[in-house]
């Protein structure tokens, strides 16, 4: 959310963060708002002084049996009583309509995102590793021998509907493992808390991180009014709403690994053959809570965090800087990895690393305290996938595959396998 004394103060930068978003005039509807609903609260102010006046002057008219003053004057308390509430209402109407605008407006990116309409103006800062020359045209992750009967999409429609799929068997091993081995990393290497959170979050855990009141179709609610988290973020971020924390305890960096829902809404068509595009995954997330002059720093830390799980792999990716067209609705700047998917002949997408600034941090009234004892400010917070844990697999898949069918495993799994390295073509781990 946005600060409103900032976009009084300079209404022209705002509308010209807004642009960059596709916005106009922004400044104007949100100001006209503020000043009705600033309007109303002096009105309310200064009918409570007259029905104070009002109220002293009553006991004196009755001391002096000036009857008719006295009644006047009552009558005038309660006219002033009654229009002080009236004005607190209308007041709290235009604050919740002020507060409402606010929510729906994105974040202001930072001047260095690049201007661009979509995902092809995208600026590559890194790759890293070389696409393997096969011997063979490699195969899509689905259809590997080693992979088809432990992928079962049938069994998961009929469970479930489009979108659902059953692993089983190696490929469910090999998920897990492959989970473990990322949050064993970010804690053990990485210096993040591991946690575990709720997947079932109240409506004001969507908003405080930007899912609502703008994307709710995006994501899946309950009957009771609970939400399905489409990302860990949700809760880890939220750990800290409405609270002020001590700078001394700050960074903060957790880690989880849990189940991620999101109804695809407008992905009709999209990557509807195997587990690329899914509504119900895996994701290691990570989530910094940091000082102001801490998070860009942060935000290039956790990008090699990131990036070190697909180095440790083996997998060739790239990393490439979101422009202003392609970046999220919360976020001020953000790196996605691509990992490269032979199947495919592309990379794809397998993590977002993204700095939101204040951004949340101003919808979740998460602060903290400067340890030279100033007044609390906003922290600000950063996220990232850690990764996908579904499109790892695919990566892992696709890249290890062999001529017969069967796929290499990354050495780094040996452990997490009980010391198997390859998936055979029969769908065994040996």
């Amino acid at each position: 959310m946005h600060d409103i004394k900032a976009i009084r103060e300079n209404p022209e930068a705002f509308d010209a963060g807004m642009a960059r978003r596709g916005l106009s005039g922004e400044s104007a509807a949100i100001l006209a708002i503020d000043a009705a609903r600033r309007a109303k609260i002096v009105a309310a102010e200064e009918a409570k002084a007259e029905q104070n006046r009002a109220s002293k002057e009553v006991g004196a008219a009755k001391a002096r049996g000036d009857e008719a003053e006295f009644e006047r004057l009552r009558a005038l308390v309660a006219e002033k009583k009654a229009e002080v509430a009236r004005l607190g209402e209308e007041a709290k109407a235009e604050d919740e309509k002020l507060r409402d605008l606010l929510m729906r407006l994105p974040n202001i990116m930072y001047d260095d995102v690049p201007d661009g309409a979509d995902e092809n103006d995208n600026v590559e800062l890194k790759t890293w590793g070389s696409p393997r020359n096969f011997s063979f045209a490699p195969k899509e992750h689905y259809e590997i021998a080693g992979v088809v009967q432990g992928m079962d999409f049938e069994t998961g429609a009929k469970l479930s509907g489009a979108r659902f799929v059953v692993l089983s068997g190696a490929v469910a091993r090999i998920h897990r493992a492959l989970a473990q081995f990322m949050i064993d990393t970010h804690v053990d290497e990485h210096g993040f808390t591991e946690t575990n959170a709720p997947v079932l979050v109240r409506e004001e855990s969507m908003y405080g991180t930007g899912q609502l009141p703008k994307f709710g179709e995006d994501s899946y609610q309950t009957t009771d009014g609970m939400w399905l988290i489409p990302t860990s973020e949700v809760t880890l971020t939220n750990i800290v709403r409405d609270v002020v924390i001590e700078e001394s305890y700050l960074p903060r960096r957790y880690t989880a690994h849990s189940l991620c829902f999101r109804s695809e809404a407008g992905s009709a068509g999209r990557d509807t053959a195997g587990m690329l595009r899914q509504h119900q995954f895996e994701k290691v997330e990570m989530v910094a809570i940091t000082r102001p002059d801490q998070s860009e720093m942060e935000h290039e830390r956790m990008t090699r965090c990131a990036e070190a799980i697909l180095e440790k792999l083996g997998l060739p990716y790239r990393t490439v800087k979101l422009c202003s067209g392609d970046q999220g609705f919360g976020m001020k700047r953000t790196h996605d990895l691509e990992v490269w998917l032979p199947g495919q002949d592309k990379y794809r997408e397998i993590s977002s690393v993204s700095v939101a600034g204040d951004f949340q941090a101003r919808r979740m009234n998460a602060r903290y305290k400067p340890a030279d004892g100033g007044k609390p400010e906003f922290v600000h917070t950063l996220n990232g996938s850690g990764l996908a844990v579904g499109r790892c697999l695919i990566a892992v898949l696709e890249n290890g595959q062999q001529a017969d069918g069967s796929v290499k495993l990354p050495e780094v799994l040996k452990d997490y396998l009980r010391g198997k390295t390859t998936l055979t073509a029969a769908g065994q781990l040996v």
